[in-house]
């Protein structure tokens, strides 16, 4: 019949077992919990209230509920204590692995430079000028396909040779003779523009690479670079080992070849080649002056200017060098002024 029919249910209240009774009330249910509290609670739809229950389990049934619980609580516990060290060691490892890794690739970067690093002279090896050539030639042949009106952008290649080092090793011994050479690549890299790129070639060679550089502005760094070379002083530490003193002249001469794109061609073989037959000219001249090969006033020799000192760099834009990033604080890229020669080079550098 209506209102006497009884069902029950089962429900989950705060982590418990309950059992929910409906009385035989026409509008109103008792719900009836089996745990530790002794009250029960009854709603009609409208309003909850509390009353005592008149069927609540007897306390041996209480504890024993409470008796089997016990286990399940001390497990969950123990669960949360395992998953809390467990993320804790999972972020030690984490920050043990951000610091390996940060290590590598400090490692990595160094590596890096000393692969591209010529060990006597400090600034960039053959390697570092092939792939930079390369890239500003590639460079280059972009802004013509993006529609220049003037063709590529100009770029301009010096193959540097220095005379006379034979004299400087027969007089300093090869030990300072690798000092000397160092500390004037070094003084060339001071010479050009921080977007330049210098190193060494081969022996006593250095090659330039001047992005955005025309006829020129080439003519303007291989003259500069020819009077520093002229007006390099060498260090004379045979008057004692704290005081040096600057030799009478350094017999060293500079001669240049400048290459220029597109003048002198578009492929990094073609420039070299020219770069080579044009410094092959200054050589046959004389040395100490620098030769071009188009356009033809690059062919004349100035110097005459270079005499009176260096061109000045307001000539070209950008800003003026430094020394060569290559050296990245390494002590053996250090001027020879700062340390005795003697412990920074040996036999068989490759000098000659």
């Amino acid at each position: 019949m209506q209102g006497e029919r009884t069902r029950r249910l089962r429900a989950l209240l705060h982590g418990e077992r309950a059992t929910v009774g409906q009385q035989p009330c026409p509008q109103r249910a008792l719900l009836v919990v089996h745990g530790i509290s002794s009250t029960a609670l009854a709603f009609d739809g409208q309003s909850l209230t509390r009353e005592r229950s008149p069927r609540l389990p007897t306390p041996l049934l209480v504890q024993a509920l409470a008796a089997l619980s016990a286990p399940a609580l001390t497990g969950a516990t123990a669960l949360g204590l395992r998953l809390r060290r467990r993320g804790e060691q999972a972020a030690a490892r984490e920050a043990r692995l951000h610091e390996r890794v940060a290590e590598l690739e400090a490692r990595c970067a160094e590596l890096e430079r000393t692969a591209s690093c010529d060990p006597l002279t400090g600034v960039w090896n053959y390697r570092h000028l092939q792939l930079t050539l390369d890239r500003e030639i590639e460079r280059a042949r972009r802004a013509e396909r993006a529609g220049r009106q003037d063709g590529p952008r100009p770029l301009a290649v010096l193959l540097l040779e220095i005379a006379g080092f034979d004299a400087v090793i027969a007089e300093h011994g090869r030990a300072r003779a690798g000092a000397i050479l160092r500390d004037l690549a070094q003084r060339l890299a001071m010479e050009i523009r921080r977007a330049d790129t210098l190193g060494r070639y081969s022996g006593q060679e250095f090659l330039v690479v001047l992005p955005d550089t025309g006829a020129e502005g080439a003519a303007q760094v291989a003259e500069r670079l020819v009077w520093s070379v002229r007006r390099h002083l060498l260090l004379d530490w045979s008057s004692g080992p704290r005081e040096p003193r600057p030799a009478g002249g350094n017999g060293l001469t500079a001669a240049v070849g400048v290459a220029v794109l597109p003048g002198d061609g578009t492929h990094a073989a073609v420039l070299l080649r020219a770069a080579d037959k044009a410094l092959a000219d200054a050589r046959a001249a004389g040395g100490d002056c620098w030769r071009g090969t188009s356009p033809p006033h690059l062919s004349q020799p100035l110097t005459s200017r270079a005499d009176n000192g260096p061109a000045a760099e307001r000539d070209r834009s950008g800003k003026p060098g430094s020394l060569s990033p290559c050296a990245g604080g390494d002590p053996l890229a250090q001027p020879v002024i700062s340390q005795t020669p003697a412990t920074v080079a040996g036999p068989g550098d490759g000098l000659s």
